[in-house]
């Protein structure tokens, strides 16, 4: 099985992860009550544990051009060893982005944000180039 495949189910499940540090790794963990309005209840939060909401709705957003990105370039014939170091690296940096939203390290997130929006589109003309 190419390994890219594997990357796009981890990427799937990463929003899971930065909700789950946003709702119990802070200082106001998320009760029962909270589990009846979650939403509101993530917005009312502050610092890391807002940050790491905010990580979650952007890892949704980054996920369906990826996984596109990592299918049709396999359909295409790309190259598995490139598309696999790309998928590699587009997770290891997504779960970077993660972590410097969450520690406030604005300018390195962006940064890194940018080096996984590359891998996308590298998938991309890895395909175009089949």
């Amino acid at each position: 099985m190419i390994l890219a495949y594997w990357c796009v189910l981890l990427t799937a499940f990463m929003p899971v992860m930065w909700v789950g540090v946003a709702k119990f790794m802070g200082p106001k963990k998320m009760g029962l009550k909270g589990n009846h309005n979650p939403r509101e209840w993530l917005e009312q939060q502050s610092g890391a544990q807002k940050r790491a909401y905010w990580a979650q709705l952007n890892s949704f957003e980054a996920f369906p051009p990826f996984a596109a990105g990592v299918i049709i370039a396999v359909i295409a014939g790309g190259a598995v060893a490139a598309i696999n170091t790309l998928a590699i690296a587009f997770l290891v940096l997504r779960f970077i982005y993660g972590l410097c939203y969450i520690a406030d390290l604005a300018s390195l997130r962006s940064l890194v944000w940018f080096g996984a929006v590359a891998c996308t589109v590298a998938l991309f003309i890895v395909a175009a180039m089949a």
